[in-house]
């Protein structure tokens, strides 16, 4: 694994940070790839529940290595698709279908890519000291890693389209007045409260957690018919499950569950 991205362990909860803080965290085709590789470890992992995402330095990342990716570009079309939009959706889309929980702790600049990997993440938590921004339009292309599409699905169709028309910054309140964060928290407190949040949802049976995930995911973006399929999909999974029957069990003998891998 590249050092691009650093790995921790608290429990259950794998920690991943973004370790280019001399780059502001700038997402190089290696820090995207390795970060694919360390989700792809901790799925494997059943004892690891949940990932908290943030960034190392003053940024949580100020999207696109811009450096890079203009070489990709510059050879054409398909390379510029090839080995930069495709691989930077294909993160995104991974986050964003991933199992178990990921919570984006936004510690500084989300800009561009790195707002686009707040979008995808399960969850998001920001510092006082955040900035979100989809600059893309600056620079005379579009947002390339899902912004277009989740962000829209997050915020609404013109308040998406206002900050990727314009490129101007919003704050961490403005972010979380919109959704696109749940909470706002003194700087010093970030990962604390990311922890926390970790914590009280993996306390719960992996099972549900993951059904819950797969049911809002794939149903957020499909007629409500289709949702309710979805829904109805992933509780038959939990249905013939210890874990259901543990949960109401302990809600009727009035104690606390004792749910498998917790």
């Amino acid at each position: 694994m590249t050092d691009s991205v650093l790995y921790d362990e608290d429990g259950s909860i794998a920690l991943l940070t973004l370790n280019r803080p001399d780059k502001l965290n700038a997402l190089d085709y290696a820090t995207v790839d390795a970060l694919a590789q360390h989700l792809d470890a901790i799925e494997d992992c059943a004892d690891l529940r949940a990932v908290i995402l943030t960034g190392k330095g003053r940024a949580f990342s100020a999207g696109a290595d811009i450096a890079e990716f203009a070489g990709s570009m510059q050879r054409g079309v398909e390379p510029a698709l090839k080995e930069f939009l495709k691989r930077g959706q294909a993160l995104t889309a991974r986050i964003e279908s991933f199992g178990k929980p990921v919570i984006a702790a936004v510690n500084g600049m989300a800009f561009g890519g790195g707002c686009e990997v707040v979008e995808a993440c399960a969850m998001a938590v920001a510092s006082e000291r955040a900035l979100f921004g989809k600059p893309e339009i600056k620079l005379g292309i579009t947002p390339t890693f899902g912004g277009t599409q989740r962000l829209p699905r997050l915020i609404g169709r013109k308040r998406a389209l206002k900050m990727i028309l314009t490129g101007d910054p919003i704050t961490a309140a403005d972010a979380a007045e919109l959704g696109l964060v749940s909470d706002v928290v003194r700087h010093s407190q970030l990962l604390s409260h990311a922890r926390n949040l970790a914590h009280r949802v993996v306390a719960w049976s992996p099972i549900a957690i993951t059904a819950c995930l797969r049911s809002v995911t794939r149903g957020v973006n499909v007629p409500i018919d289709e949702g309710l399929a979805i829904e109805a999909s992933q509780f038959a999974v939990t249905v013939p499950t210890q874990d259901s029957r543990e949960g109401i069990a302990a809600f009727l003998e009035k104690r606390a569950p004792r749910f498998r891998g917790v």
